[in-house]
């Protein structure tokens, strides 16, 4: 279910860090599971998704170090939790989005040919 109020509050933190990675070269805005996020040459790493969360694409022992302090919790699809996505709610501050964002742009670009 659509939380419209919810993902506008994740926007407010998410789109001026998106505004300012979409300088860098090959970081753009494309759709992905029925949204829109930051992408590095066509290949997402992050996004806002329908309760406000942030979704992150991380390396699976990186997920495992925030989902084990509670940062975050791993992203579940059809009832299985995805190995390199984490699911990062809004409450954990825009300091912490931001960082993961990066982390998350560094970590696609390295492994996007």
């Amino acid at each position: 279910m659509i939380d419209r109020d919810a993902m506008a509050r994740g926007h407010e933190v998410f789109d001026p860090i998106a505004e300012r990675l979409c300088a860098l070269p090959g970081v753009d805005i494309g759709r992905m599971f029925g949204t829109e996020g930051l992408r590095i040459r066509e290949k997402v790493f992050a996004f806002v998704v329908h309760n406000g969360s942030l979704v992150v694409k991380l390396p699976e022992k990186r997920i495992g170090e925030i989902v084990d302090e509670g940062i975050a919790g791993p992203m579940i699809m059809r009832g299985r939790p995805l190995r390199e996505w984490a699911e990062v709610p809004l409450d954990a501050g825009a300091d912490r989005w931001r960082g993961l964002i990066d982390e998350a742009r560094a970590f696609v670009d390295e492994i996007t040919p």
